[in-house]
């Protein structure tokens, strides 16, 4: 057999190789920004780096992620509009902050604790009972925004928050101006008789050292600790109900996502997926170590939720729901799955958790 010269041997190696090598080596990588409403210490920052180097790397460095704080391109507030607009070509943020736009927005973010559902049988939702799909048209029917989202951070469980000084009572609730998300959670506690106010996370710890509002929810005791907000109060309950669910969505403009390819755009929908996952142990660990660390470092007390305070959201939150199902057709559609699913998953569920409940308290009282 006759070979060829060595100039010749490596050219057409080359070309064989070229042959069997991946675009994205050949090309520049796409490049595209996430304008989070976040600030850069976020620990759900660290979560979206994760799934932006997961992104890069699965795509075998054909996209490359940029992931950016609040503020370095829009405000708390403009995430969406600067999606939907392609200033930024992704965001992340969370539902219910369009619901000022379209109150159906609410249901893609929480839900009032609607038939029972905790965090784990919402998510369910969109995974199995139809959410996302609904969250599709949505965004493409009702809201009609130039992009598409992605279910890709739970962050449920949610403290009413910090308090200037304890309360006792749903009147002394009342008494106090809060700050709370805004759109129709805002509106669920106005129903309950509170006075909300809504505020950017950057503007809460200013609010409270001037006495502008008396307390406040932010996210989580790992984010709030973070926030600073124990430096002005010390008094915190854990037990919110207002966002016993809460799920976080990567935003990405329509124009943008249309232009990649089916397999990139298979890579960001696993990728966020998996930025679930990753939620969901990063806010049982990190959550569970800030509370030991306020407690024991910062003399933050930690009380249990007045009782009267959950029939009142109760019945308010069956107002707004009453409310907006009977003059929006789509929130009624929406609001009608979840208490379907809810019906179907709930008994179950619930009597699964009392499992773990039992064991917990069991583990509890062993060690006092």
């Amino acid at each position: 057999m006759k070979r060829l010269p060595p100039t010749l041997a490596l050219v057409t190696l080359l070309v064989a190789l070229a042959a069997f090598t991946p675009r994205a080596y050949a090309a520049d990588p796409i490049k595209w920004r996430i304008q989070t409403a976040l600030p850069a210490a976020s620990m759900y920052m660290d979560i979206l780096k994760t799934f932006g180097a997961n992104v890069d790397a699965m795509s075998g460095g054909r996209l490359k992620t940029e992931l950016l704080p609040v503020g370095a391109v829009v405000g708390f507030f403009e995430v969406m509009d600067a999606v939907d607009k392609g200033i930024v070509e992704g965001g992340f943020t969370w539902a219910h902050f369009f619901s000022g736009k379209r109150p159906a927005a609410y249901l893609f973010a929480d839900q009032p604790t609607v038939g029972g559902m905790d965090q784990f049988t919402y998510l369910a939702w969109f995974y199995e009972g139809g959410g996302n799909e609904l969250y599709k048209a949505f965004i493409d029917e009702d809201l009609k925004a130039n992009m598409v989202a992605f279910i890709n951070l739970m962050s449920g469980g949610q403290p009413l928050g910090w308090f200037k000084e304890p309360i006792a009572s749903l009147a002394d609730f009342q008494k106090l101006k809060y700050r709370s998300p805004p759109g129709l959670t805002g509106e669920l506690f106005t129903g309950m008789g509170v006075s909300a106010v809504a505020l950017p996370g950057g503007e809460l710890v200013p609010a409270a050292q001037r006495g502008v509002i008396d307390a406040a929810e932010w996210i989580n005791p790992g984010e709030d600790i973070r926030l600073g907000l124990h430096q002005v109060w010390k008094h915190y309950y854990l037990q919110g109900f207002h966002q016993a669910s809460d799920l976080g969505s990567i935003i990405i403009n329509k124009d943008f996502w249309n232009k990649l390819p089916p397999d990139l755009q298979a890579i960001i929908r696993v990728a966020a997926k998996a930025s679930v996952t990753d939620s969901i142990a990063v806010n049982i660990h990190r959550n569970a170590a800030a509370v030991k660390e306020l407690q024991e470092k910062h003399g933050v007390q930690i009380h249990d939720t007045p009782q009267d305070l959950y029939p009142a959201f109760l019945k308010s939150s069956k107002a707004v729901m009453e409310k907006y199902s009977a003059k929006d057709a789509f929130f009624k559609k929406v609001a009608d799955s979840q208490k379907a699913f809810a019906e179907l998953t709930v008994p179950y569920w619930t009597k699964l958790l009392g499992l773990y409940h039992s064991l917990g308290e069991a583990a509890i009282d062993k060690k006092k």
